[in-house]
């Protein structure tokens, strides 16, 4: 094995198969070592399968898996170097804090004086140092989910594994927890592979992100590619806000594409794969409204509108259908009912097809 293939997860051609149902299609794909890859979709896209084949907890019908560049496709879980942080935290509820985290190196047979020792630094590494002694119940649940990652940590995993891990925590907590399993993943520089449905909770946490979507890629990069070059209607929708406009490709080069909108012109700064019918993505950020000035903007009326303290999230129906717009906050904010008109950052905008693009 070589040095830099350390903490490296490859899957080569990998299917999985539950009975007549395929759960992974013949699956590619390279998780470099070091990084924090999440894979993220809906239920039901394979993401979840992906991981309980590195973690071996499921096996697969075909293909070839390997970790550090190590062939491991027939390896029990016992044999290979990863560890798991589950969605239940799943503590021993009778153990203390401390036990609870040295349990694994107990079980691998290490003296109970040294594992108590990992024990304690894997504490403080997730900044829990002090809180040996206490049981699981006397912990909030982002303190347990600490706990969790310090117990898999200690094990010096090549390939630290997060299942859903932050999903029964509520919206703040998810934020500071996600937060420290991201420096802590970086000051040891752990490879790591999350699985969530979330998508702000991926993009806040990655290095590089691969969307499933019916059991294979559909698309992969960092954060900011997906969301600014979405491939797909599929992607553009799931990753972020997106407004999807039906629009007409009449001409296209590597620097623009000339478009129609509703019957109006258009020139977007990106280059489209093909002429024809298709959809013209818009952020809802990258929408501005003003009062009706009769100029040659697209026209809408307000129908909702929601004052968010630093922002202003506005439904609009008009010509271009339904769209939703968040503003900056003004002294004289839209109300439903006003008239208004609708102008796009074309600089900012996409064109993606229905269908999904390659990954």
């Amino acid at each position: 094995m070589k040095n830099n293939d350390k903490g490296s997860v490859h899957f080569e051609g990998v299917v999985k198969k539950y009975g007549e149902v395929t759960a992974l299609k013949k699956l590619d794909l390279t998780i470099e070592p070091g990084k924090l890859v999440t894979l993220l979709g809906p239920s039901g896209c394979g993401k979840t399968t992906t991981l309980r084949l590195i973690a071996r907890l499921e096996s697969a019908t075909s293909g070839r898996i390997f970790i550090g560049g190590r062939d491991v496709t027939h390896l029990s879980a016992t044999y290979r170097a990863v560890s798991m942080v589950f969605q239940s935290y799943a503590l021993f509820p009778h153990m203390s804090v401390l036990e609870n985290v040295a349990y694994g190196l107990t079980v691998k047979s290490l003296p109970k004086k040294i594992a108590h020792e990992k024990a304690e630094h894997g504490l403080e590494l997730v900044g829990l140092g002090g809180f040996g002694a206490r049981l699981p119940s006397e912990l909030s649940g982002g303190q347990q989910q600490r706990v969790a990652v310090a117990r898999a940590i200690v094990l010096e995993p090549e390939v630290l594994l997060l299942d859903e891990p932050l999903s029964n925590l509520d919206a703040k907590l998810r934020r500071l927890v996600r937060e420290e399993i991201r420096q802590i993943q970086q000051e040891l520089g752990l490879t790591a592979v999350y699985v969530t449905h979330d998508q702000e909770e991926a993009m806040a946490v990655s290095d590089h992100i691969i969307v499933m979507q019916n059991a294979e890629i559909a698309q992969q990069g960092t954060p900011r590619d997906l969301y600014e070059m979405p491939n797909s209607c599929f992607i553009a929708d799931f990753i972020g806000d997106a407004n999807l406009i039906d629009c007409e490709v009449r001409s296209a080069n590597d620097e623009q594409s000339n478009i129609v909108v509703s019957s109006r012109p258009l020139s977007v700064a990106c280059k489209a794969k093909n002429t024809g019918p298709s959809k013209l993505v818009v952020r809802p950020h990258d929408i501005s409204l003003s009062p009706p000035n009769g100029a040659q903007d697209f026209t809408g009326s307000v129908s909702y509108a929601a004052y968010l303290g630093n922002k202003i999230q506005y439904t609009v129906a008009g010509e271009l259908g339904e769209l939703f717009v968040v503003c900056d906050v003004t002294k004289d904010p839209f109300a439903p009912g006003d008239d208004v008109s609708i102008r796009f950052d074309l600089s900012a905008a996409r064109i993606v097809t229905e269908e999904t693009g390659s990954p």
